[in-house]
């Protein structure tokens, strides 16, 4: 009789075990699978950040016109008085923006009053 509550008492042994394990390894499945679908989420939100950062850049750049040889079109005033070495790179004038360039500005300046 005692080999065979010895055996029972194995056999209820591997039982709670194997409910134990299977208890925690399909917890960590499941925590595995949220963070990837969070991860999934995240790159979700990202592409679709940077594709609206994309499309918004692409529709607040302004269209440069070309003339007949191929340079820019500026109005009549800059062609006469500031140097083409001015006029291939486009000067921004609004001083609160990341691509300000104070020297190419004043330069500007100086080449219109120069000519007026």
């Amino acid at each position: 009789m005692s080999t065979s509550s010895g055996v029972n008492v194995l056999r209820y042994s591997a039982l709670v075990f194997g409910v134990f394990y299977g208890f925690t390894h399909q917890r960590s499945i499941t925590s595995r699978d949220k963070k990837d679908a969070v991860n999934r989420e995240w790159e979700r939100k990202t592409d679709l950040i940077a594709q609206a950062k994309a499309e918004y850049t692409k529709q607040h750049t302004p269209q440069e016109s070309k003339t007949a040889s191929g340079g820019r079109m500026f109005p009549r005033k800059y062609h006469q008085s500031i140097p083409w070495s001015l006029i291939e790179k486009i000067v921004i004038t609004n001083p609160e923006d990341p691509k300000f360039d104070l020297e190419a500005y004043l330069n500007m300046v100086d080449a219109e009053s120069k000519g007026k």
